[in-house]
């Protein structure tokens, strides 16, 4: 492997020689006479500002953008082969099939960035020393690096990070459906709510990996390292975790674990209940499978679900009433008339689940008649879910995903729903009166 040049003197440009540059590359963009596209290869361009600017399709390979301000940029195929954009800002910036290979990102925060498509495997930039002899001026050989990087809620759908470096970065909420992630160092990122749906993780390192409420359905998990990964409340589809590759992850226990009947711990909850705490036990689900099973009608009020499965389980008629079901994996399961009134649901997964009539709305609080605990679903996953007819009044469901849900009927009458998603939902007759919808998207023709 070339050694890497010890020192390249880039080119220095400053914000105002830089000014008339951006105004040629516009022009360029717009197809317009006497426009250029911007060429600043090995340019160092650090602490610049290109908030809101449109780079799309600029050559800015090797270039040195430390602590740039990128917030809002416009990256669109953008040459960024072996650029160091180590600490730059790039929140909300449009990175989509930019050429990132071999650069750096360490520190960067690209929360809710756009990096569908882009290249991020290892790369270099050669040039030869005098004595002729290829070195190293650029880039990184061993992929992408991440470290350290904030990318929460970035989507990075389609990338390709063959062996990227992203070691305790924070992943929350990214969109890494059909990314190539074959080799890349993941160890101790927090991947909370990630979506890693059909992504190669082949030979990955994901150890102590923190993945509470991430979607890995048809992700392909061959020689991943999965050693202390946190998979509580993932979604794993039909993938068999009684293979080697799950051996030291940590998964959910099966309901034999309690030692309990199911009827003798619901007894012990209802003593629990009406004694205020003095007798009996309250009901803990905690990390526990209850896949398939049948709860129906039960008084389960105040308990605890937290990182519960609870896939195609039959809830019916049931009091949840104050209940904890955080990152509670719900898929597919039927609540029909359920009472959750309270109940916190925060990051649960409910894809496909069945919640026609549920009851979300607050509840009183113990004490007073003039203050109420409301229902907190917020960044829980509603894809394609039946809640037609649901009482979910002052709801807090911000950033939450109602997409393709059945929503008919439903009450949302001062619902926190900022930053939600509606695509393809149907809010035919849905009371939307004094909601706040700030940032959601697919309510055009609802509001």
């Amino acid at each position: 492997m070339p050694e890497v040049a010890e020192k390249k003197a880039l080119k220095k440009i400053s914000q105002q020689e830089l000014e008339p540059d951006l105004v040629l590359h516009a022009r360029f963009l717009a197809g317009q006479i006497n426009g250029k596209r911007l060429n600043l290869v090995l340019h160092d361009l650090s602490y610049r500002n290109f908030s809101k600017i449109d780079l799309s399709n600029a050559d800015l390979a090797g270039c040195r953008l430390q602590n740039a301000n990128l917030v809002e940029a416009k990256c669109k195929a953008t040459g960024l082969f072996a650029a160091d954009l180590s600490r730059a800002d790039c929140r909300k910036a449009d990175f989509t099939r930019a050429d990132l290979r071999g650069s750096f990102l360490r520190g960067a925060d690209l929360s809710d960035a756009i990096l569908t498509d882009c290249d991020m495997r290892e790369g270099e930039m050669m040039s030869p020393d005098e004595e002729g002899n290829l070195v190293r001026v650029a880039g990184n050989p061993g992929g992408v690096h991440l470290g350290a990087a904030v990318l929460a809620r970035a989507n990075l759908s389609q990338s390709r990070i063959v062996g990227g470096n992203l070691i305790q970065t924070d992943l929350t909420d990214v969109n890494f459906a059909n990314a190539r992630l074959n080799g890349a160092d993941l160890s101790g990122a927090v991947m909370t709510g990630a979506n890693l749906e059909n992504a190669d993780l082949s030979d990955a390192d994901l150890s102590n990996v923190i993945l509470h409420g991430a979607v890995l359905t048809g992700a392909i998990l061959s020689g991943t390292k999965l050693d202390g990964a946190d998979l509580a409340g993932a979604a794993l589809g039909n993938t068999d975790t009684n293979t080697p590759v799950f051996e030291h992850a940590l998964l959910p226990k099966s309901f034999e674990d309690l030692g309990d009947s199911m009827k003798a711990i619901v007894a012990a909850h209802i003593d629990w209940i009406g004694s205020a705490g003095k007798k009996g036990r309250q009901a803990d689900f905690t990390r526990i499978d209850l896949s398939k099973m049948v709860l129906d009608r039960l008084n389960l009020s105040a308990s605890t679900f937290e990182f519960t499965v609870l896939i195609e389980a039959s809830l019916q008629g049931t009091i949840l009433m104050m209940s904890n079901m955080s990152f509670a994996d719900l898929r597919g399961s039927t609540l029909i008339g359920a009472d959750m009134r309270g109940v916190t649901l925060r990051r649960a997964n409910l894809t496909g689940a069945v919640m026609t009539g549920v009851r979300m709305s607050r509840v009183p609080m113990a004490g007073t008649s003039t203050k109420a605990w409301s229902s907190h679903i917020d960044h829980s996953r509603f894809v394609s879910a039946d809640l037609s007819g649901a009482e979910m009044m002052f709801v807090n469901a911000e950033g939450a995903d109602f997409s393709r849900a059945n929503l008919r009927g439903a009450d949302l009458e001062g619902a926190k729903l900022v930053d939600c998603d509606f695509t393809g939902a149907d809010l035919r007759d849905a009371n939307l009166k004094d909601a706040d919808t700030r940032g959601s998207k697919g309510l055009d023709n609802y509001l």
